[in-house]
């Protein structure tokens, strides 16, 4: 791992790193050792520093005194798309001009980057050493490819999901997360269907799982949601 960069701000310490291909910042508070660790999974379209992100991060080593860490998905903000991605999102939007499906490709590309993104955030992990008892915060496309990471990565003990359904995300990778969940659901959500989003949450295999249901689209969950997941690490994670 090699920190490319550092600013200081409101007691938070930023660096920005790579590892290998892989771009990405981790988030410190400035004056004390972290509590936990929370992997911050951006949202399709984004990035590593995307605004919700940020302002997750800055909050989690703020008020929480956790520490936080985000990268850049394969394809996603400073990594460049291969030819499979570049076919897969050229057939998504021939599909969308003909008013098709795009779910099933979709689906595909999700399925194609969570191949790649398990072993990077796992590689990130080792890299970063100890920092305590580690979470996962991502919905939408950060769901997507957090839930095989999840059921894949035993240091993970909490995990913020949802805002995504069984079209987009394995729910034979969701059988295999037993960690305690919370799960963000959008009830009018124009994305994810309403039973696909239930039945994702149903498939994940903690013992401990809580759905939060909130009226609205896909971009409008309350602001509320993010104090309850703050809660919710703090509870698990300490």
């Amino acid at each position: 791992m090699r920190f490319t960069s550092q600013t200081s701000t409101d007691g938070v310490t930023e660096r920005s790193f790579t590892l290998g291909e892989i771009p990405g910042v981790l988030w410190t508070p400035e004056d004390a050792e972290p509590r936990a660790l929370i992997l911050i999974g951006h949202g399709g379209g984004q990035h590593k520093q995307a605004p919700g992100v940020v302002g997750r991060a800055l909050r989690l080593a703020a008020e929480c005194g956790f520490a936080a860490a985000a990268i850049d998905a394969p394809a996603h903000g400073d990594r460049p798309k291969t030819a499979e991605h570049d076919r897969i999102i050229t057939e998504m939007r021939a599909c969308m001009a003909d008013a098709g499906d795009p779910v099933p490709l979709l689906a595909e590309l999700h399925t194609l980057l969570a191949a790649q993104t398990v072993p990077e955030w796992r590689s990130v992990l080792d890299a970063v050493g100890d920092l305590g008892p580690v979470g996962y915060w991502g919905t939408s496309l950060g769901c997507a490819l957090g839930i095989p990471l999840v059921a894949a990565e035993p240091r993970i003990r909490a995990a913020v999901l949802g805002l995504n359904g069984t079209s987009l995300a394995s729910a034979e990778a969701a059988a295999g997360v037993t960690v305690p969940v919370q799960f963000l659901v959008q009830w009018d959500d124009e994305r994810v269907p309403r039973e696909e989003a239930l039945a994702l949450f149903d498939a994940l295999a903690s013992a401990e799982k809580t759905l939060h249901a909130n009226p609205g689209k896909h971009g409008d969950v309350p602001a509320f949601e993010a104090d309850s997941a703050l809660q919710f690490f703090a509870r698990h994670l300490g």
